[in-house]
């Protein structure tokens, strides 16, 4: 019978799904959080929280007291400064690992990455994604039992980043970068949810796993495109961005949100990481399929990502009239 499951970023686009997932299979869960976790999606649940964040040491024991596995799903994707990325990616994380010894746990522990962890030079995301795995492996220690995974895009419903190629089908144009036989995974969150829930408990320890659907390879922006087509019951125009433009949006990106002091999005380390061919993955990278295999296509996917749009933000048939408001916020 499962016991005690200790996670972090459970509020998050992921960790959500990830909590689900982790109720469903019958584990208690524990929570990190800056604040009640309110959301629609853990609504019911029977959670434990800790108030806290990844630098508080005390609210970090009191995380993994008892716990039979520890989930390190949160993270920074994006960030005013590489100093922000690394506060949170690599010394949050070794906050972590040091309160799992301190605390002599036992506890198994799942890192999850990200496949830019695999290219550090391209961004300072991607650069603490890396480092804080190894900050990971090093503090736990060899033969302790830790599995990291790296998982592709994830998209599905509740997710707002990856609308936007929706969103380009108010005018039939869906930008995309210029770059020659790109290929980039992605998986639906539910799969990943599974997959991380499953190798938390069981997954072979000291790997370094990537998780995709069932094309490992990844898709192409035309791939991509054609699917959401299918979805859309419409043509779209795939709109090729030369590597210069990318670059040029970003640092407009980057002035625009330091005059409002948020963080952006699109960064010239994003552009990179756009820019960067091989973003697929091969079937040794993946886990075992005995242990796990992925569920939900990217046709699929795309469908109940739009259910979803429509369902909780705008009424049937002004899904994509521009300038329409929503009515909901995620």
């Amino acid at each position: 019978m499962p016991g005690l499951a200790a996670v972090t970023g459970g509020t998050g686009f992921l960790g959500r799904y990830i909590v689900t997932a982790l109720t469903a299979a019958g584990w208690r869960v524990r929570l990190l959080a800056r604040r009640p976790a309110s959301h629609p999606q853990l609504s019911g649940m029977p959670l434990e929280l800790v108030p806290g964040d990844l630098s508080n040491p005390s609210a970090l024991a009191a995380l993994v007291d008892g716990a039979e596995i520890v989930i390190h799903a949160a993270g920074l994707i994006k960030a005013s400064s590489p100093g922000q990325f690394r506060t949170v990616n690599v010394e949050g994380t070794a906050n972590l690992a040091t309160a799992i010894c301190g605390g002599h746990s036992r506890a198994r522990v799942l890192l999850v990455s990200s496949l830019a962890a695999r290219e550090p030079q391209l961004s300072a995301y991607a650069a603490t994604k890396r480092a804080g795995e190894e900050r990971l492996r090093a503090i736990l220690g060899p033969g302790s039992d830790w599995t990291i995974v790296r998982p592709g895009v994830i998209y599905g419903p509740w997710d707002r980043e990856t609308l936007a190629i929706f969103r380009g089908a108010a005018v039939r144009v869906v930008p995309r970068p210029r770059v020659p036989n790109a290929r980039i995974a992605l998986i639906h969150a539910s799969d990943a949810a599974a997959a991380i829930v499953t190798l938390a408990a069981r997954g072979p320890a000291g790997a370094v796993l990537e998780l995709a659907d069932e094309r490992i390879e990844g898709y192409t922006w035309d791939d991509i495109i054609s699917a959401a087509e299918a979805a859309l019951s419409r043509r779209l125009i795939g709109l090729p961005l030369p590597a210069p433009v990318l670059r040029t949006a970003a640092l407009l990106n980057v002035g625009a949100a330091w005059l409002m002091n948020r963080p952006p999005m699109l960064t010239p380390g994003k552009v990179r990481e756009m820019l960067h061919a091989d973003w697929g993955s091969t079937l040794d990278r993946q886990p075992a399929r005995e242990l796990w295999r992925p569920a939900i296509g990217l046709a699929r996917g795309l469908r109940d990502t739009l259910s979803w749009y429509r369902d909780r933000h705008l009424p049937p048939g002004e899904e994509m009239r521009p300038g329409a408001r929503t009515s909901s916020s995620n």
